[in-house]
């Protein structure tokens, strides 16, 4: 999942599934991997509760606040209020923008079989 267009929460399967830790489900991908690996089997339903506050810049275009996340994956705190480094990338950190101040929820897989359901997105004030 992308948050704002720029910050990725990975959406993975990582049960009993080895694989680098800033890169395993519910990572923020690159970055921080998970507190605990909270991935059910394959089948089963997956589900994240996010809560995502969007970077802050000043009126010069200077960051005043960083991007951060809590993140619920299958009812387990694997993230409470962890700020991104900048927009993720493979192998890279991004500088922040004011253009990633704002953007879409974009969905993505890897070519395995996925699908989401009873999503739900809410701007708080």
């Amino acid at each position: 999942m992308f948050l704002a267009g720029v910050f990725e929460i990975q959406v993975l399967d990582s049960f009993e599934n080895p694989t680098y830790a800033d890169g395993q489900a519910a990572a923020l991908y690159g970055q921080h991997p998970p507190l605990v690996n909270a991935s059910r089997p394959p089948g089963e339903w997956q589900s994240y509760d996010i809560v995502f506050i969007a970077p802050r810049f000043a009126p010069d275009g200077t960051l005043s606040a960083p991007a951060t996340v809590t993140v619920f994956h299958n009812g387990l705190l694997v993230h409470h209020a962890r700020p991104f480094w900048g927009p993720t990338a493979h192998k890279k950190i991004l500088p922040y923008a004011p253009s990633t101040a704002r953007g879409p929820l974009r969905l993505q897989d890897h070519g395995n079989p996925v699908r989401f359901r009873n999503i739900w997105l809410r701007e708080l004030k």
